[in-house]
């Protein structure tokens, strides 16, 4: 009985910080839909944007590769090119390139072929080779997975006029393109991952990068050392943001939200990437990702209505599984529909309390060793760092 009043407790502490949490990002969507007001306003009257590099890796036929591609053709800016990379000349991702390019020869194309990495980090290394060819002073990197609209490097480059900001980074909704499993991903990246860049963006300000896309100042790339600074680290995203910071620049969240496609067909192709994603930060942000594990509410709810029953206490365990599963609906609600307009966030709410309970499964199991597997490769970390990487190397961008 003792153990059952404590894992009631337990269960009681878990939803308030999870409320708290839930209070917190409520605070943070409200100051989001302010800097989108002022951002707005701002690009709206400049007319002067400088020319833009985009640096993509690409790796592979990935889903919807064509249309994904294709988005970056499409920009509504007046100069800019965008360079690719694979380390195969062979990659089936190179035809897709080919056939959308010829469709904008306006547009400034190159491809390069980088080669096995001989960096710990592939993508740092592309970012490197395709930076020493690039053009513009203002690269923007982005995945080979995302699809962005006709505004995208206007918004995201309008920030870089000011010059203090060096560096800009962009929240993102997930697109499912593959189903049951692919769709749990997705509704965390336009829930899970949202809140919490929002939270942080209440309370310390972005001081790190998301993947998807990351805008900067050439400057500020060479004051922290250039891309070869980011070659051992497994979160690359992450330190380059955190390194800007720390060089005195300002790094700023964008207005603009992309869809970041998702193709995980399978239970464990969806579970390598969590995993990977959680260890990540659990090595990139180790008292952070520590604390994280109070900011779910589900596991916290179906624990409180496990210990309540057996102590005769129905009305408390129904009562603390109701508000975990109203805490993430309107987590979803607000989030995944008022700050990144996911309309499977509007439509199957329902969804994201089941991938709460993932995400707490794969939060625990982050803790479980130093690995973690990324496309063809596995690796060993130690910090923040890679150790070693087992495997065929694989440049781009998961």
């Amino acid at each position: 009985m003792l153990i059952l009043e404590l894992l009631l407790a337990v269960a009681a502490i878990g939803t308030l910080t999870s409320t708290i949490f839930l209070l917190l990002t409520i605070a943070g969507f409200i100051r989001f839909q302010g800097q989108v007001r002022e951002a707005k306003r701002i690009a709206g009257k400049t007319s002067d944007f400088p020319p833009v590099s985009v640096l993509k890796p690409v790796h592979g036929r990935e889903a919807q590769l064509k249309e994904n591609i294709e988005s970056f053709f499409r920009q509504d800016y007046p100069a800019f090119e965008i360079l690719f990379a694979a380390d195969d000349a062979s990659d089936a991702a190179l035809d897709v390139i080919r056939e959308v390019s010829a469709r904008y020869p306006k547009i400034l194309c190159r491809i390069l072929i980088t080669g096995k990495p001989p960096w710990p980090n592939p993508p740092a290394y592309c970012f490197y080779r395709m930076t020493e060819v690039a053009q513009h002073d203002i690269l923007v990197t982005s995945d080979s997975d995302v699809e962005v609209a006709p505004s995208y490097l206007r918004e995201v480059v309008a920030p870089l006029l000011h010059a203090k900001t060096g560096m800009v980074t962009c929240v993102y909704r997930g697109k499912n393109a593959a189903g049951f499993w692919s769709g749990l991903t997705a509704i965390g990246m336009s829930v899970e991952m949202t809140a919490g860049v929002l939270v942080a963006n209440l309370l310390e300000g972005i001081k790190f990068g998301l993947g998807p896309t990351i805008a900067v100042k050439r400057e500020a790339v060479t004051r922290i050392g250039g891309y070869e600074a980011l070659g051992d680290y497994f979160a690359n995203d992450f330190m380059i943001g955190n390194l800007i910071d720390k060089a005195g620049y300002r790094v700023t969240l964008s207005h603009h939200v992309i869809d970041h496609v998702v193709s995980q067909k399978t239970f464990w192709t969806m579970w390598d990437n969590q995993l990977r994603w959680a260890k990540s930060t659990r090595y990139s942000r180790p008292k952070g990702h520590l604390g994280s594990g109070l900011i779910f509410a589900m596991p916290y709810g179906l624990l409180g209505l496990i210990a309540a029953l057996p102590l005769g206490k129905p009305t408390w365990g129904v009562a603390l599984l109701g508000a975990a599963i109203a805490n993430r609906v309107l987590e979803s609600l607000l989030i995944g529909w008022g700050a990144v307009r996911d309309r499977v966030a509007l439509k199957k709410f329902w969804l994201y309390p089941i991938r709460d309970m993932l995400g707490f499964v794969v939060w625990v199991a982050s803790y479980t060793n130093a690995g973690a597997v990324w496309r063809d490769s596995r690796y060993e970390l130690k910090g923040d760092k890679i150790v070693l990487r087992k495997g065929t190397p694989e440049p781009g961008i998961e």
